[in-house]
């Protein structure tokens, strides 16, 4: 058996994601760091910006707020987060994270255990790319069918 090593996984290293809203960085993951348990990364969210709603069939999801103000849906019913505060987000709870403040949010996520391959681990709930954002905005919808994403 081989023993696993200590890595440090530096911020700025990591690919952004915007893909679901805010900026989304994995920074230890199975991929850079081999942990086989779960994965922890950062997502920063600037002032009117929205992690779009998704829920996660395997994994339990721990959230804590380094800065910012924002809100959290879970389930649909909205509830505030403050700066060093933490969140416990079962498995299959649909939830989506909103910056309601003016300045930048930085929360800390921690999800575990992993799902049997990445792309089952996350189903996206709504879109959150530009044209969905934009139709939201002016009252179109912009929901639609839950679909598995990695």
């Amino acid at each position: 058996m081989i023993k696993p090593r200590p890595r440090i996984v530096n911020l700025h290293e990591t690919q952004p994601n915007t893909k679901r809203g805010g900026d989304l960085r994995a920074m230890l993951t199975p991929a850079t760091v081999g942990s086989t348990s779960g994965f922890m990364g950062v997502a920063i969210v600037q002032p009117g910006d929205r992690i779009g709603e998704h829920y996660h069939p395997y994994s339990e999801e721990f959230v804590y707020v380094i800065c910012g103000r924002l809100e959290v849906d879970l389930d649909g019913e909205a509830q505030p987060l403050q700066p060093e505060q933490g969140l416990l987000i079962p498995a299959y709870m649909r939830h989506r994270f909103r910056n309601v403040g003016d300045t930048e949010a930085r929360i800390v996520f921690h999800l575990g255990p992993l799902a049997p391959r990445p792309q089952l681990g996350h189903v996206d709930t709504e879109e959150t790319d530009a044209v969905a954002v934009a139709a939201e905005a002016a009252g179109t919808g912009g929901a639609r069918p839950a679909e598995v994403r990695s």
